[in-house]
Order: structure tokens, then C-alpha cells, then sequence
């Protein structure tokens, strides 16, 4: 079987939603209109917030929903119902799904993407839409960081090879590429998606020349115009330095170019570049990019930048595109509401675990901005009838510890949900890539240092409105009643 002519992604569910559906179905309540929201618990890579990214593969997704003979025979041979086979048969997608914009800071609690439909439809749809959001805006949020780590220094995605599968690699490109990274050395996310692409040579094209100088010449009569020398393959100091600049003045300054780096992918990195700059400098090349590898995250880059490093540009692989360092993104899909044909009905999970405990509903995600400084302010949820948009000052507080309250004027609040389909059709207009990673920077630049920092970061409030946690809380003592 060839996966890439015959996955059909529809399937792509754990189990246990075909089987709820098909048991949605027996039971008559399969058409009852219900409320679903993706959510996550807990920021990834101990950050202070999340980025949201997927939503591409989301609406790809959602647009193609349908099952084929060969899945209707599948979920034959392993106990659906014939009656459940025939919704499939004729399945037609009709929800209605509103989505956080990508490239938009979050925080836990909120919903990311909110689904109203038919309960069948709603469950089916569970799997890929936590496949393609968390996979994308854990990448999206560890770009970010490591971004804000090197200050301004170009970063470059180096995760191709070391993504988990094909699929990984190209919307983890992606992500990354919103998140604020500035190239990929992905060509074919280069080329789906229009991110910039580095170029640079490897230590193989070095290898097959008898001396590192030749091979130099050889790469540089091939690419005069975008020469960047790899120095490390046997000494970086005292022979692919020298060599490198050699070559530069031998063939790139007299072609009427001007060399574009050196990079480093051993070693002392941060020794190791404060050197070459030096002797870069000394020879005529201040404008030779430094470059620099070798499983690099946000933490190893602002070590190198707090000591002096003279790296300009950062390849970021393996810690950047897996989850290198507890970076798993818990997100959650929630039933919310039911409409039980007399009223909609709220719905709540209890858990033993209090911090768990989500709000129910179908919500509007407010943020509130400062109009003097235009940082955020706080997040809040409240009922879809509720208009933060109408209110001059707004009493904030916190659901968990209501003793804590604050009120707030001189702010302007910002719906954050946006709809994408209605009735099972896409109506949403992405923005270009470009504009998503610049909108991503406006964004994150609305923060407060605080909820930016890299240790113990402040925590953002996401707060209820009065009528929303009432509701809450009935829910939660009816339970213990």
C-alpha cells in the first residue's frame, strides 16, 4: 500500500470515536446538537503562554471529511453496525467550528477551537483536530522562544531529518516558520509554502575532495553568489578558516560578490565564534555571516549570547521540531452543551483533580488590551450573549480564588474566536504565511515581560465572566449534591 495514494486521513481516529458514534446512532441521540471545545491544560516547554498553529491542516482536513468502500469494510470487519455504515456511506460534514486565529498567544482553559454540530460529526472529527493543533502549536511556541533567545539573530528550522515522519517535517516547518523563524532547509516546505530557504553545504561535498581548499573552490565557483563554507570538517581555526578566506579572495571577490558566512557545527561554539569574528574582521569580511549548529534550543543560545557569542545566525534541529524537553501539548476536546430540544443543556467533566475541571457552555474568548500601552490585560470567557465589546470598565476576577478581583477601564476588548465553517463549509480566508508570522510578533509583543520570561513566567489571567463560573459552580454541586 502506497500511504501517500491511499491514506484516506477521515480514518485517521482512535477507535473509540467510531465506536462512540456508532453508538450515538443506535441509541437515537447521534443527531442531537452538541458543544465541543479543544482546549489545553498547561502551557508547553515551561513557557508562559502557547502559539497557535494547524489551523491549515485543520481546514484541509475538515474539507475532505468523507469514507470510502475500503473504510466502510474496515469498520465492517471490526463490529460496526450496518445502520452506522450507511451514515458513513452518505456522510456529509455540517458543523459549524470557529477557531483561534493562527499565530495568536493562549493560555490554558481556553478554547482554541469551539465545534457545534451534530453529535456524531463532532466526535468523529475529535483525533485530528488535537493531531493537527498540538503537533503545530508546540513547534510554533518552542520557535518563538528560541526566536526571543537570540535576540533579533536570524534562526533558521533545521529539522527535516529529525522530525518524526514526513508529515511532521512539513507542517512542523510550518509552525516554526509562524512562530518567527526566518528560513527552513526544508525544500519541500520551501516550496509548499513559501518560506525562505537556507542554503549551506555539508560535510559530504567536503569528504570527496582530496583537501578541504579544493573542495572550497570547487563549492564556491558552483555558488559565488550565496557562498557559505562549512570550516569545522577537520580544524575549524587553523585550517577551515584560513581555507575559507583564501577561497573568498581567490574567486568570490573577484566574481564581484561578497562571501555570505562560515558555519560551525562542533565544537565551542561560543569560543569558537568570538575567533572568527575576529579574524574575519582583521581580513576585510566584518559582513560574513557566523553560523552555528549542533542541537541548539533557547537555553543553549542565550548561554552563548550572555557569555559574548558572535554567532549571526542559529540552526535550530531535533530540539526545536520534537519534543525534546517535555514540549507534549495536552490539549483536550470537551463536551460543553447539548441541545436536548427544550433548552441547551450545559455540561461539565468533573475531575478528581480540580485544576482540570474546564468551564462549560458555548463561550466567547475576550482578550482585553491597555489603550495606553497596549498590552493585554486578561483573557475572558464568557456566555455567547455577553458583550465585553459594550463595557467601559469590567470587574475582573479569579475563578479559582474569587476573593481576588480587580476592575479595569480605559481598555479595549477583542473577540478571539473566528468562524471557519458553517454548516460544513469552509468560509475562512487564511492569511498569508508572512502575515501570520508578522501578526505571531505583534502578538507576542502585547505581552508583559513577565508572562515572557523564561523561568517561573508570570501567569497570564484567564478569567470567567459572573454569569459563566455561576453556572460552573451549580454544575459542580449538583454533582456532589
Amino acid at each position: 500500500m502506497s500511504i501517500s495514494d491511499n491514506l484516506n486521513l477521515s480514518i485517521f481516529t482512535d477507535y473509540y470515536s467510531f465506536a462512540t458514534a456508532n453508538g450515538f446512532l443506535r441509541e437515537g441521540i447521534g443527531e442531537k446538537i452538541a458543544w465541543f471545545d479543544l482546549i489545553f491544560r498547561k502551557n508547553p516547554n515551561y513557557n508562559g503562554f502557547a502559539i497557535v498553529a494547524g489551523l491549515k491542516e485543520t481546514c484541509e482536513y475538515l474539507s475532505k471529511l468523507k469514507f470510502s468502500e475500503d473504510d466502510i469494510e474496515f469498520l465492517r470487519s471490526n463490529g460496526m453496525d450496518e445502520d452506522f455504515l450507511a451514515y458513513l456511506r452518505d456522510f456529509k460534514f455540517t458543523c459549524d467550528v470557529w477557531a483561534i486565529p493562527e499565530g495568536t498567544p493562549v493560555f490554558p482553559g481556553e478554547p482554541v477551537i469551539k465545534v457545534r454540530g451534530p453529535m456524531i460529526q463532532a466526535q468523529l472529527i475529535e483525533t485530528v483536530l488535537q493531531l493537527t493543533i498540538n503537533h503545530s502549536t508546540v513547534i510554533a511556541t518552542k520557535a518563538n522562544k528560541i526566536v526571543r533567545a537570540a535576540g533579533g539573530r536570524r534562526v533558521v528550522e533545521f529539522g527535516v531529518r529529525k522530525a518524526h515522519g514526513p508529515f511532521a517535517s512539513l507542517y512542523g516547518s510550518r509552525a516554526a516558520y509562524i512562530g518567527g523563524c526566518n528560513a527552513t532547509t526544508s525544500t519541500v516546505a520551501a516550496k509548499e509554502f513559501g518560506i525562505p530557504l537556507f542554503v549551506g553545504m555539508n560535510h559530504s561535498f567536503i569528504q570527496m575532495f582530496d583537501n578541504e581548499l579544493d573542495a572550497f573552490r570547487a563549492y564556491a565557483r558552483c555558488y559565488p553568489d550565496n557562498c557559505v563554507l562549512l570550516i569545522d570538517t577537520f580544524d575549524c581555526m587553523n585550517s577551515g578558516l584560513k581555507n575559507a578566506i583564501k577561497v573568498f579572495n581567490e574567486i568570490i571577490l573577484p566574481l564581484g560578490f561578497r562571501p555570505k558566512g562560515v558555519r560551525i557545527d562542533s565544537g565551542d561554539l561560543t569560543y569558537l565564534s568570538k575567533n572568527i569574528r575576529r579574524e574575519l574582521n582583521d581580513v576585510g569580511f566584518p559582513d560574513c555571516d557566523i553560523i552555528v549548529s549542533n542541537s541548539l534550543d533557547e537555553y543553549i543560545i542565550r548561554e552563548m549570547l550572555q557569555h559574548g557569542a558572535r554567532a549571526d545566525t542559529f540552526l535550530c534541529g531535533e530540539r526545536l521540531v520534537t519534543p525534546f524537553d517535555k514540549g507534549a501539548f495536552g490539549g483536550a476536546y470537551r463536551l460543553v452543551a447539548v441541545d436536548n430540544g427544550e433548552e441547551i443543556e450545559p455540561k461539565l467533566r468533573i475531575y478528581q483533580n480540580v485544576s482540570k475541571i474546564a468551564a462549560p457552555c458555548s463561550k466567547l474568548v475576550w482578550r482585553l488590551f491597555d489603550n495606553e500601552t497596549g498590552k493585554a490585560i486578561a483573557d475572558v470567557l464568557t456566555l455567547e450573549d455577553e458583550d465585553l465589546g459594550k463595557c467601559s470598565s469590567y470587574e475582573l476576577f479569579d475563578p479559582d480564588y474569587t476573593w481576588k478581583r480587580k476592575t479595569v477601564d480605559n481598555f479595549v476588548s477583542r473577540q478571539l474566536l473566528v468562524p471557519i465553517f458553517i454548516n460544513g463549509e469552509c468560509i475562512y480566508k487564511s492569511p498569508s504565511l508572512d502575515d501570520i508570522r508578522s501578526y505571531c510578533a505583534e502578538q507576542v509583543d502585547a505581552l508583559w515581560e513577565e508572562v515572557l520570561r523564561f523561568e517561573n513566567p508570570h501567569g497570564y489571567y484567564v478569567d470567567m465572566s459572573q454569569d459563566l463560573w455561576e453556572i460552573r459552580q451549580e454544575l459542580i454541586t449538583k454533582t456532589y449534591e
